[in-house]
């Protein structure tokens, strides 16, 4: 059974997170997290009043949280009537990233799926920032960000897997991609700025060794038009082919495309990906 944690927020575009991971996993037996985090702040009182005060806000925020993922509980209930779909709430006096972290090793998660832009105010502002905070600081857990107002198509059934080819991955790399392919009988494109006769050796087995991964599932090699940018290559791939409905990418300390060019690459895509974006982290 796979294990999803949905932090929310309570917005429209966690909201929208939810109904597409409630989507992509529909007759599939999950077990669903919802997550709300919320920090009360230290005053830095050490008097009675201030301690008690402290302790009134910490309920009242509590208290809030708890009946917000309520109400999102309810919500999902009404349109998800899915026998093999479970679901949990947990609220937690936590940064946002934090509060992920901690409840994604207890509760043993496989996913997170999480929205780019949210409310903003007295609440957790749940912006770009911090779904790539997110994706820097969790990186033992594969993460997708949904964009604001991202709607699912039949045809967005193609995940395009951008890479440099700079590492020979291991079957057990592949798993999240290949899972997801199969669950949305999708096909999988590997995208490379560049042509393959400007591959190093290294690059053509990594290339050759990501073949025999995915030899399961329907796959191509494309070569991705050269722009200045590698940012702007990936969005002009992404709005060029309407088929494309996920993006997938690496990212690890040392990253291939990083190396190159001083270009910050997953945190651009992070804030403008028009697609759903799926990030992986390896470890060198």
């Amino acid at each position: 059974m796979k294990r999803i944690l949905l932090p929310t927020d309570f917005s429209e575009n966690a909201w929208n997170a939810i109904a597409y991971a409630l989507a992509i996993f529909k007759s599939r037996e999950c077990h669903f997290v919802l997550l709300n985090a919320f920090q009360v702040g230290s005053s830095g009182l050490v008097t009675k009043m201030g301690r008690a005060n402290e302790t009134r806000l910490f309920q009242l925020l509590k208290e809030e949280s708890e009946n917000g993922l309520k109400k999102v509980l309810d919500k999902v209930r009404s349109i998800d009537k899915d026998s093999k779909h479970t679901f949990q709430t947990v609220s937690l006096s936590h940064s946002l990233t934090n509060a992920i972290g901690r409840t994604a090793l207890e509760e043993r998660i496989d996913c997170i799926i999480m929205g780019t832009k949210g409310a903003s105010g007295l609440k957790e502002v749940f912006m770009g920032s911090n779904a790539y905070k997110t994706i820097k600081n969790i990186n033992f857990c594969p993460i997708i960000t949904v964009p604001d107002n991202w709607q699912s198509s039949l045809r967005k059934n193609t995940i395009l897997f951008v890479t440099g080819y700079e590492h020979i991955f291991e079957a057990y790399e592949f798993k999240p991609v290949l899972d997801l392919s199969r669950l949305l009988n999708s096909k999988v494109v590997m995208g490379y700025m560049g042509t393959h006769e400007e591959l190093t050796p290294g690059q053509l087995k990594a290339k050759e060794v990501a073949g025999k991964h995915l030899n399961t599932v329907d796959h191509e090699f494309v070569a991705m038009e050269e722009e200045t940018f590698i940012t702007t290559a990936i969005q002009k791939t992404v709005a060029e082919n309407d088929e494309i409905g996920m993006l997938v990418m690496i990212d690890y300390w040392h990253s291939f495309f990083e190396r190159i060019t001083s270009e910050p690459v997953i945190k651009k895509v992070a804030f403008n990906s028009k697609v759903p974006l799926l990030v992986m982290h390896l470890v060198e």
